[in-house]
């Protein structure tokens, strides 16, 4: 009897602290079950560490099965780093660990951090890490250049969030502003100063103001501001926030990258404030509707006026990416 496919999906979600991995790992999946479907699918959390070096002495057959996997996903996020000796890592491994992610496939994964020179622990963990005899989906140029600079291949994709973005999609995407606005801020990025005049232009120009908490400490930051009375909240599960985008006719301002993809995908109005290199590095390929976080001032003219959404997906680098695995 013929034996049945293994994959294993490294999962940036669980255990995240940010909503936005769930945004990414949904995407991500949506699109691998055109050749995942066939087998058996073991979803492992990158946030956790894979196994306690005791487990490793002994094969088991947890051990069989990561060594006998078809394909072995990473699913993306801001994951890749040029120094991986990091205290708080989202990707729990190290070269104690390392065997069972070998041969992993990046899925539009990013490079977090300081963009320095690569160091030797990082490129020997990488080496021993990623698959060499596939092309890799990046989320951006920069990272592209980091993979092919240790060696591998990779082509950008862009995240998986926008992949069903298109011509057609974004022609949906509503271009006037409306009378509602949801908005974020980021727990990990503060700027009291400007996020304040955020908060007061969109009190300025919105009749009803909601408030999604994507990150874990959001609401305690969002506390710490003036004029929030009138503000409602949406709960962070994801499902919550899906089902409030569905509902309700409104825009999308805030520092939050993934929030903000997550309405352009129901079709909500966006503007995506810059806090970090995440959008800004996706902004220069992808064209998406941004403004510096230094420029707020600006965002009120921005708000009123009336802008088309269009991205520059490039569906045939997507299929390139997924044709390797059918």
């Amino acid at each position: 009897m013929e034996k049945i496919n293994r994959y294993v999906i490294f999962d940036t979600a669980t255990g995240s602290f940010n909503m936005g991995d769930y945004i990414i790992y949904e995407s991500a999946i949506k699109h691998l079950k055109d050749f995942i479907n066939d087998g058996f699918v073991l979803d492992i959390s990158t946030h956790t560490p894979i196994a306690h070096f005791y487990q490793q002495r002994k094969g088991t057959f947890r051990t069989k099965y990561y060594d006998e996997a078809k394909y072995k996903f990473l699913l993306g996020t801001n994951i890749l780093r040029t120094n991986m000796l990091h205290l708080n890592p989202d990707w729990n491994v190290n070269i104690f660990n390392c065997k069972y992610y070998k041969n992993t496939i990046l899925v539009g994964c990013g490079l977090a951090g300081k963009k320095e020179k690569v160091n030797w622990y990082s490129k020997m963990l990488y080496k021993k890490i990623l698959r060499k005899d596939v092309i890799h989906s990046v989320r951006d140029d920069e990272t592209k250049k980091f993979l092919e600079s240790i060696g591998f291949k990779a082509i950008n994709t862009g995240c998986p969030t926008l992949w069903d973005l298109d011509d057609e999609t974004c022609k949906k995407i509503e271009q006037n502003k409306s009378d509602s606005v949801v908005f974020t801020l980021t727990d990990y990025c503060r700027d009291k100063v400007q996020d304040q005049k955020l908060i007061d232009i969109l009190q300025k120009n919105y009749k009803e103001i909601y408030f999604w908490i994507q990150g874990s400490d959001d609401m305690e930051y969002l506390r710490t501001f003036k004029n929030i009375s009138n503000i409602k909240y949406i709960n962070p599960r994801l499902e919550n926030y899906d089902k409030f985008l569905q509902e309700n006719k409104v825009d999308y301002v805030g520092t939050r990258l993934h929030a903000g993809i997550k309405a352009m995908q129901h079709y909500r109005r966006t503007i995506i404030i810059i806090v970090d290199n995440r959008a800004r590095d996706m902004k220069e390929t992808y064209n998406l509707v941004t403004i510096e976080r230094d420029e707020i001032e600006k965002i009120d003219e921005f708000i009123n006026s009336k802008f088309e959404t269009k991205l520059n997906i490039n569906k045939e680098k997507i299929t390139q990416w997924k044709e390797q695995f059918k």
